[in-house]
């Protein structure tokens, strides 16, 4: 099976928000969310739970637990590329405004896949 393409989100600045939310996470959980991005890459759309979810709208979930913390990255999938939007602390559910917010993504990524693809 190919590996599946797997970029970050960028913002029109050209910061990727993923990124900077897991410069803010301690070391262990920044190691166990890189290992599911690479599961990701691995299995593209036939990854599932435990390690990934379906939330709505064509937004899934990456699915991370530290200690008693649920840490999420939330994906969207443009052609056969997988975009990781950004991170979260998850509470009881990942809260609509976070999906909501990678529903936008989404969009400015279909107008503009060039744009809103992180370059290091």
């Amino acid at each position: 099976m190919p590996q599946t393409e797997t970029v970050f989100y960028a913002d029109d600045d050209g910061t990727a928000p993923l990124l900077e939310w897991l410069d803010r996470q301690d070391r262990k959980v920044q190691d166990k969310c890189l290992v599911k991005i690479e599961r990701l890459q691995e299995l593209g759309y036939e990854l599932r739970r435990p390690e990934a979810d379906y939330l709505r709208d064509g937004i899934y979930e990456l699915r991370v637990r530290h200690r008693s913390v649920n840490y999420r990255m939330l994906y969207f999938f443009h052609e056969q590329t997988a975009v990781v939007s950004h991170g979260l602390t998850k509470e009881d559910v990942v809260p609509d405004r976070e999906i909501d917010l990678a529903v936008s993504r989404s969009a400015q990524f279909d107008r503009n896949p060039e744009r809103h693809s992180y370059k290091e």
